[in-house]
């Protein structure tokens, strides 16, 4: 692996999509010689896919950082984990996403979500909860 494929990597860009852009401004360059003007079209628009993941162990938290350090936002649902774990597990994320410039918000009861820089949340979930329900949790 040479030094631009790592580069390229790290901003996930990959072969294919270089590949691409050359075709694409090959055709355009064609075009242009027949009497167009030279207008050359970004394709800055990309597809971002988005896990869903539920951790049964702490354990697991390192393959879900490994999603958020490839520029994939994720959704963890910790229902399947004890407290103490979902804790860890949340602590290690934020650290995780924090270290990227990214985002952790919580969706609802043990479902969060975390984004890397290159994903922007817009708007808010707010909880509703009684005050009884308030204080079994604390």
């Amino acid at each position: 692996m040479t030094l631009m494929d790592r580069i390229m990597g790290f901003f996930g860009v990959n072969d294919d999509e270089l590949y691409d852009e050359e075709v694409e401004e090959e055709r355009e360059s064609a075009s242009s010689n027949k009497g167009r003007s030279n207008i050359v079209s970004l394709h800055t628009q990309k597809n971002i896919r988005m896990v869903l993941f539920e951790p049964r162990t702490y354990e697991e938290s390192p393959e879900i950082a490994d999603h958020l350090k490839s520029h994939r936002p994720v959704v963890v649902n910790l229902q399947l984990v004890r407290r103490d774990q979902g804790l860890r597990i949340i602590d290690f994320l934020s650290g995780t996403v924090y270290a990227l410039g990214g985002n952790i918000q919580k969706l609802g009861n043990n479902i969060f979500i975390c984004t890397p820089a290159n994903v922007d949340i817009q708007g808010t979930i707010t909880d509703i909860l009684s005050e009884e329900e308030a204080r079994d949790l604390r």
